[in-house]
């Protein structure tokens, strides 16, 4: 029997159980949602963009669903208009990629009753909710569906009873987003409600 030595383990392997990036694009396009876990600068990013609309937008429905990519691959699935496309690390077995999606998406579909492309655009912060409860630092952490969805429930209803009567309550769901995501819903960045801006 032969007896390994953990350090002798590469550090890469540990690196590699979570994804790096997660970016859902529709067939024009347009990005609907984009989350990076790892650092990466915002030339980075817009490299990432223009290489995900490049790759993985022309390709036929036959094809691969994985593309390397060097340091990271990306690997995608079609959901209807939607493509949910996740760079993950080169080391990270593509099926549990391609399954962690797939979970994503059936929890996506759970909260929204049959999920679309509108309700991405008009709620992203429930979608990103979703995300961030399944997913931290872009490691699959909940994988139970009903638990995901029972915990937005509780936080949306935790939200209810904090709210004023009148006042907009998906103006503190934006709390937590950054100027980006909050323009991306198509509200003012710093606006909460009919008290206008802090």
């Amino acid at each position: 029997m032969e007896y390994h030595n953990p350090t002798t383990i590469k550090p890469k392997a540990s690196a590699a159980c979570g994804w790096n990036f997660i970016v859902l694009m529709s067939r024009q396009g347009k990005i609907r949602l984009s989350e990076f876990f790892s650092s990466y600068s915002e030339s980075q990013k817009k490299r990432i963009l223009r290489d995900i609309a490049a790759d993985v937008l022309p390709r036929q429905a036959k094809m691969c669903n994985i593309i390397e990519k060097g340091e990271y691959k990306f690997v995608y699935r079609r959901y209807a208009s939607l493509y949910f496309i996740v760079g993950a690390p080169t080391e990270m077995n593509e099926l549990i990629v391609l399954e962690q999606i797939h979970l994503f998406v059936e929890a996506l579909d759970g909260y929204f009753n049959s999920v679309c492309e509108l309700d991405l655009v008009f709620s992203l912060h429930k979608s990103l909710m979703i995300l961030f409860e399944m997913f931290i630092g872009g490691m699959l952490c909940e994988s139970n569906r009903r638990e995901v969805l029972q915990q937005i429930v509780e936080a949306e209803e935790m939200v209810e009873q904090m709210t004023k009567p009148g006042e907009d309550t998906s103006s503190q769901l934006d709390d937590g987003l950054s100027f980006q995501e909050q323009f991306q819903l198509g509200r003012k960045p710093g606006a909460r409600g009919p008290r206008g801006n802090r």
